[in-house]
């Protein structure tokens, strides 16, 4: 069965001039699953890192000037590539700060868009049809451009396709009521023209989208009345257009969706794999009308498999990157993770594929919710008997199901808990907050720290409001409540046979190395200078192996900030003087890459100290105990400051030692002066 996790909001929404337009021109896939470049309909390109919600860099055309396309970046050069004002092209990688800094060629003709994909070479398409290369097109910017399309014809959608020996340019136009099919192979260059067949007068299509599979080019696109249908063209065979004719393309009719009353507006449909489709703007079949849903729609059985409500105005936009939708709502841009499993009739009915495991599966539900006759170790017999099965990710929906039994038994009866098989249904990575929502509440109220701690590592949607939980829980460790974790960690292993994240071995050096709160350290050898308090680390071992992970989960800023005023000043200030700690190891090059530690990057640790002082400054600059953290923190500032002050000073030359090339023949020994100007 296919699934739709929590999503996130990734980023707010630039204000439109056109009220039916969500102010996004692109989202578009960088260099890994984890970033994301965006255009808005302003003047602004950003890259964003996904799982965080943190915008990295961001670049700005000048007032007056117009972005027309959105940016793509080119995994080749390591560059962005966008258009403003029709015309002029700019190219700039991710360390220029300001755009007029980059790049910019100024070609004949107005651009429709410019696409780039992995394996492929950007692609400039122009509005009247015409298609570049993007190197052969820079190589001489003001070359004329050829008119591909009719009078009264305009592109309304494109994209780029990489097969395994030929790219193509993909669009589709519009011509008085009629739709066109436009294939553009760039190697040998011929283009192929097909025309759609018409649907109900008046209707046009609201969506395309695109897909590649055993040598066929697959077009998905749906029209108002809610039909998806689907057309094929060979990769091999193509017949090439002489003189403007228009072959027609077959369609095949794949989903008839409900729409409610009237027609669609404002949807998109987009093709996930073989036998799955995203639909966004659509209402839920048992929902009725006046509410908008995200679902996946199975195509071979025609079965509703997973459906999301979306709130506040569809315009009708989503693109898909590496299980991942991104849908502009309302005045946000949110990131909904889904997964498609291959299915199996049963499976897409909501049944499971074998009767046996579905009576297995109903058999242990059954038994953890009888309170008399169930004892905590039959379950776990049961639970370890099913988990033992190599099919066990075929049963994902079920584990979710029998995860809610779980923690809704225990939530009933506090005599009943499991941690054990919690803790095992947990790591089969099955489970998401979305689908157990009380998991890691109970996990906190049972005070089951080894359990939050796999939670908060393995869950990719845990809302902000769990995650403060989760802080605000571990920064009050007592040392009872360590020793009761250290209990359940004897008896738990975590993954790859660590402790907690920690072996034995790595605990002590982690202990000796000024960690843990100091030990026997300074028993071991009384002649050796004590550390700086800075130096060492403020909390426990375990405290720390919990914050940890903690900074390691992904959050959106304006969610996270009422949530971390719940914190006391106390809290708070332990908090960044662990920060502190962590940064200072950073710097001095021996934390992040030894004693087999989950440990947060450098980015993640700033920007933890900056969310802790953005929602607690006035609060901490009024509390005595805080004043030299802050001093400290603002003596560093300070220092970073200057030192990116002085870098920029030699910039300049330093950019002039990277074009220099080396002399090949040097001898054995040489002495070379390079002066700086």
């Amino acid at each position: 069965m296919a699934a739709l996790y929590e999503g996130y909001t990734l980023c707010g929404l630039a204000p439109a001039q056109n009220q039916s337009n969500s102010g996004v021109l692109g989202v578009e896939a960088e260099r890994d699953s984890d970033h994301v470049v965006v255009t808005d309909s302003t003047r602004s390109v950003t890259l964003y890192k996904v799982s965080d919600q943190k915008p990295l860099s961001s670049w700005t055309v000048k007032q007056g000037q117009t972005l027309t396309c959105s940016a793509v970046y080119n995994p080749q050069t390591k560059e962005y590539v966008a258009v403003s004002d029709g015309k002029v092209i700019r190219i700039w990688k991710q360390e220029h700060l300001l755009l007029d800094q980059a790049f910019k060629a100024t070609v004949s003709a107005d651009v429709w868009r410019v696409h780039c994909v992995a394996g492929g070479e950007p692609v400039v398409l122009f509005k009247r049809g015409a298609v570049r290369l993007l190197d052969a097109l820079l190589s001489a910017p003001q070359q004329p451009i050829e008119e591909v399309l009719a009078q009264e014809e305009s592109i309304r959608w494109s994209t780029n396709i990489v097969t395994e020996s030929q790219q193509f340019a993909i669009f589709t136009t519009e011509q008085k009521g009629d739709h066109f099919l436009y294939l553009q192979r760039l190697n040998p260059n011929t283009l192929q023209r097909y025309r759609l067949e018409r649907e109900e007068p008046g209707l046009s299509p609201l969506s395309f989208s695109a897909s590649y599979r055993d040598k066929h080019i697959r077009l998905l696109y749906l029209y108002p009345n809610g039909h998806v249908y689907q057309s094929v063209v060979s990769e091999r065979g193509l017949v090439t257009d002489e003189g403007g004719q228009a072959f027609p393309l077959p369609r095949s009719l794949l989903l008839s969706l409900p729409v409610g009353e009237g027609l669609l507006e404002a949807a998109s449909a987009q093709a996930l794999d073989e036998a799955h489709i995203a639909v966004v703007g659509v209402p839920h079949p048992s929902a009725g009308s006046g509410k908008d849903f995200l679902c996946i729609w199975n195509t071979n059985f025609q079965t509703l498999q997973a459906g999301k409500e979306i709130a506040g105005k569809i315009y009708g936009q989503l693109w898909s990157f590496w299980n991942k939708l991104f849908i502009p709502h309302g005045k946000t841009l949110s990131v909904i993770p889904y997964e498609c499993p291959k299915s199996s009739l049963a499976s897409a009915l909501g049944k499971m594929r074998q009767v046996k495991t579905e009576g297995e599966l109903e058999q242990i539900c059954s038994t953890a919710t009888t309170f008399d006759t169930a004892p905590v170790e039959e379950v776990q017999r049961e639970v370890d008997l099913l988990l033992s099965r190599t099919d066990i990710q075929d049963l994902q929906p079920s584990l979710g199901q029998l995860a809610s039994t779980l923690v809704s038994r225990t939530l009933q009866d506090p005599a009943f808990y499991t941690p054990s098989s919690l803790a095992q249904l947990v790591h089969t990575r099955c489970l998401c907050h979305s689908v157990c929502p009380d998991l890691v509440l109970l996990a906190l109220e049972r005070k089951d720290y080894f359990l939050c701690q796999l939670c908060l590592q393995f869950f990719p949607d845990i809302p902000e409001a769990i995650t403060c939980a989760c802080l605000k829980a571990f920064i009050s460790l007592e040392p009872d409540g360590v020793s009761f974790m250290e209990t359940l960690i004897a008896r738990e292993r975590g993954p790859d046979g660590l402790l907690n994240g920690f072996s034995p071995t790595s605990a002590a050096e982690y202990r000796s190395d000024g960690l843990g709160g100091g030990g026997t350290r300074a028993q071991q050898d009384e002649e050796m200078t004590s550390p700086p308090p800075e130096q060492i680390c403020p909390v426990g071992l375990h405290k720390a192996v919990l914050l940890n992970e903690v900074l390691q989960t992904a959050y959106s800023d304006s969610f996270l900030l009422p949530h971390l005023k719940d914190l006391s000043s106390q809290q708070v200030v332990l908090f960044l003087q662990y920060l502190q700690f962590l940064y200072l190891k950073y710097s001095q090059d021996a934390f992040p890459q030894t004693h087999g530690l989950r440990s947060p990057s450098l980015s993640q640790i700033l920007d933890w100290v900056c969310v802790l002082l953005d929602a607690h400054f006035t609060v901490l600059v009024m509390t005595p105990e805080a004043k030299g953290l802050l001093v400290n923190l603002h003596s560093f500032v300070k220092s970073q400051v200057r030192l990116v002050s002085e870098l920029g000073k030699i910039e300049g030359s330093l950019q002039e030692l990277n074009k220099m090339t080396a002399k090949k023949d040097v001898g054995q020994y040489s002495i070379e002066i390079i002066e700086l100007f």
